[in-house]
């Protein structure tokens, strides 16, 4: 018997870390950035509403910047697992997102919901075009896509319901 369970060990030279493709790495940069600038557009946006609802939809833009600060923490996380750099410095976000960019000065509640519920859709929409690529590297990363898409698309469904109509 200790013959058998000898000969299913592996040789420790045959351990090998994952090696990702660097395209997995540009690809999760790209989420990072956006979801980075999702998190600093719904604090904006956040501090700045009025109007009727202003209390509700300010606590809930909370509940936004929370899933979009978590999601950004697993992304760079997951690129330092695989021994990537993720940069996530201001003047690298600016430069690199896609997430249209928020007015200044204050939002009308109404304004606020279409627009950050807008820009959670920008984000998705970046996550949904690297998917199948980051797949094809790693499907244990696009997992990880995979739940922040369903967290961030219901934060969606819950704010663009605020000016729902029956």
């Amino acid at each position: 018997m200790t013959t058998s369970l000898s000969a299913n060990r592996r040789d420790a030279e045959e351990i090998r870390p994952f090696h990702a493709p660097t395209s997995l790495f540009d690809d999760l940069q790209k989420v990072l950035v956006d979801l980075i600038e999702l998190h600093l557009q719904g604090k904006q946006a956040h501090w700045n509403i009025v109007g009727t609802n202003f209390r509700d939809l300010h606590l809930q833009l909370d509940t936004v910047v929370d899933v979009a600060r978590e999601a950004s923490d697993t992304i760079a996380e997951r690129m330092r697992a695989l021994d990537a750099v993720p940069d996530g410095r201001s003047d690298t976000v600016v430069a690199t997102t896609t997430v249209p960019v928020i007015p200044p000065g204050l939002l009308g509640v109404t304004e606020a919901v279409d627009m950050i519920t807008n820009r959670i859709y920008a984000v998705v929409g970046t996550m949904r075009t690297v998917h199948d690529d980051v797949d094809a590297a790693d499907a244990s990363t696009a997992d990880l896509l995979h739940g922040i898409i369903d967290a961030l698309e219901r934060e969606a469904w819950l704010l663009k319901s605020e000016n729902g109509a029956a």
